[in-house]
This record gives structure tokens, sequence and C-alpha cells, in this order.
């Protein structure tokens, strides 16, 4: 297998693979770090992240300039969207991830523009502040693993945007894609479609630079996951309750 390959159809068979937590490659536990202006907040998401092996929570600031000027050796940002500096989300997830973070959004729902203006962005995922704790620890979890994190918040976003350019997938692009972005491994999406892995890898290919041609970048498994999200070739998760409050 080709090294193009491995990175394509690796993180979709290694995601399954390490469903029961999440770490840094050489065995330590991932390092997340908080941007919210409440103080209330931050002691929630530490004493939620104390109960995870796998997770050590860095510390919180209440801007993306003082998390990264205080922090460092970052591996995920769970991002509050609505800041009292008046920060653009959009902004704030430009500049996380121009540092190498991996970013899940926090929010608490109430304004859906918001939501939307994130969702457009290369975030990992969004959740409600008033989710279970469980909830945000599996979020957390799959945001670090690079897995998508599904709920009805982002979902919701991603199929209100009306200004999204048409690929042009091919029917079997359509097919591939909808396999693939649902984390099928690649050997199993060839299966199904009586092809080849290596075809597989070629209409995987294809789609992404057909994506990147609409402007709509498809780089990572997160990312063909929305995209398969907003032009219908995977099903909407259930949306009741996701609009904002």
């Amino acid at each position: 297998m080709s090294q193009t390959e491995h990175h394509e159809h690796e993180p979709v068979e290694a995601a399954e693979a390490r469903r029961g937590g999440a770490r840094r490659a050489d065995g330590t536990p991932f390092r997340v770090g908080l941007v919210d202006d409440h103080e209330i907040v931050a002691v929630a998401v530490r004493a939620c992240l104390d109960d995870m092996s796998e997770a050590d929570f860095v510390g919180a600031a209440g801007t993306v300039d003082e998390l990264l000027s205080v922090f460092d050796d970052l591996d995920l940002v769970v991002l509050d969207l609505r800041l009292a500096d008046g920060s653009s989300p959009v902004a704030n997830v430009e500049r996380l991830r121009a540092a190498g973070l991996r970013v899940l959004a926090f929010t608490s729902g109430e304004n859906p523009y918001l939501v939307r203006a994130a969702a457009r962005t290369d975030i990992a995922g969004v959740i409600r502040k008033s989710e279970p704790v469980g909830v945000l620890q599996d979020a957390i979890r799959r945001a670090a693993n690079d897995d998508p994190v599904v709920s009805p918040d982002w979902a919701a976003a991603l199929d209100a945007d009306p200004s999204l350019r048409d690929a042009g997938l091919s029917q079997q692009e359509q097919r591939v894609l909808a396999l693939f972005a649902s984390g099928v491994k690649a050997q199993t999406v060839a299966s199904n479609l009586a092809i080849s892995v290596g075809t597989v890898d070629d209409y995987v290919r294809r789609i992404r630079a057909k994506y990147a041609r609409a402007h709509r970048p498809a780089h990572t498994k997160v990312d063909l996951y929305k995209r398969a999200l907003e032009d219908g070739f995977l099903p909407l998760p259930d949306t009741a309750g996701a609009s904002g409050d």
C-alpha cells in the first residue's frame, strides 16, 4: 500500500480500533485547553476531563490570544462561540487551526448564526453546554481522534447553509462518499460496490478534487463527512431541539 493510500484508509480503521480511548502517539494523554470567559464553565470542564484517563485539562483562558500565549503543546481546544471580547468564532477557529490545534465548538445554542458560522469552518463538531457529561467526554475523545462529532446542532447548521456549490459528483462517487464518510473501511466499500480498493482510492481522490474546485475543501475524513451531510449523501442526525433557544 502506498503512503497516500495508507493516509486515506488508516484513519477510518484506526478510529474504529481506538473507540475506547484516544491518546497521543507516544501513549501520553492528549492535552485539552478551554476558551471560555465563565469560571464555572472551566470548573465543570476540568471536572469532566478529570474522569478521563486519556485526557489532561491543561487550562482555560477567556480569549484565544490568551490561551495561545499562556499554554503550549495543546492538542485540542474546546471553544465557546460567544466570548465577551466580541471576537468572531470564525476568526477564533482559524487562529487555533493555524496553530495546529483541533477545535470543538461549545455553545449554549442561543445564537443559531454563531453555530452556522462555526459549522462552515474546520471544526470537529458542535456540542451544547447543556449536554450530559458523558456526551461531552465522548465528543472530546472523538475530536482528539480527528473523528467527526455528530450533533443535531452541527447537522442542522450544515443543512441550512444556502451557499454551498454543487461539486458535481457522479452517482458512483456519491455511493463511495456515502460509505467512506460514514466510517466504512475502504476494503468494505470496495466489496459492497464490486470494485477494487485501488479504485476506491481513485474515487476518493477525485471526490476531494471536485470539492476543492467547488471551494469546499475535503482534505480530512471530518471534511468528507461534512460534505456528505451537506449534500444529502448521508442522513442527518435527529435535529429535534436543535434550533436556537
